[in-house]
């Protein structure tokens, strides 16, 4: 008989726009080739560069209100303009393999995920200021004034909620950043509540 599975990880990451969100969650899963990362669902459009499946499932707004109606989301978002979720399948299937999952999504879909999975992992990206902040916003080059100021304004109500997170990182040095979220990952990974199994096999109960 083989030994049961240990139940996946489930880590969410937040941050406002600009502050390094995506940039940490890449290296992170480059870091730990065996994190998987979930793929959402957004009525965006792609950017360039973005490839289907692999940085999100790009999909029409009937569609997704669909999947909305058939509860087949473990949380949505509308963020921007543009609807987000997760599938809720992805999320099941990942705990049933032991698989750990990474998503990367926006405060409204995390405090979702929050009342049902209580033993997941949640963790917020923080600028240093936002000075900081606006001056990552307009370094893309990629958004008018009027968007820039939509996301620092959005910024302050999605900072306004990280107190209820698990962890806060501030992104202030990059290299800081993603050695406290590796640490974050590879302390939830010891916590002794996740590894039970591990423990009854040593001592024969």
């Amino acid at each position: 008989m083989s030994d049961p599975v240990r139940e996946g990880v489930l880590f969410v990451v937040s941050a406002p726009s600009g502050a390094g969100k995506t940039s940490l969650c890449r290296e992170l899963i480059d870091r730990y080739p065996e994190l998987r990362q979930s793929v959402s669902f957004t009525t965006r459009q792609p950017r360039s560069g973005e490839v289907e499946g692999k940085d999100y499932h790009f999909v029409e707004e009937d569609v997704f209100r669909q999947m909305v109606a058939e509860n087949k989301l473990a949380e949505w978002a509308e963020v921007h303009g543009n609807c987000y979720g997760t599938s809720l399948n992805t999320l099941q299937t990942a705990a049933e393999q032991g698989v750990d999952l990474l998503l990367d999504i926006d405060f409204q879909g995390a405090a979702q995920l929050k009342q049902n999975y209580q033993h997941g992992v949640f963790v917020f990206i923080l600028p240093p200021d936002f000075a900081e902040l606006e001056r990552r916003l307009r370094g893309r080059d990629t958004d008018s004034d009027e968007v820039i100021e939509k996301r620092l304004k959005n910024a302050r109500r999605e900072i306004s909620e990280a107190g209820w997170y698990d962890y806060l990182v501030v992104n202030d040095d990059f290299q800081t950043a993603l050695d406290q979220l590796s640490a974050i990952v590879q302390a939830e990974r010891c916590r002794s509540q996740r590894n039970q199994q591990t423990l009854a096999k040593l001592t024969g109960e």
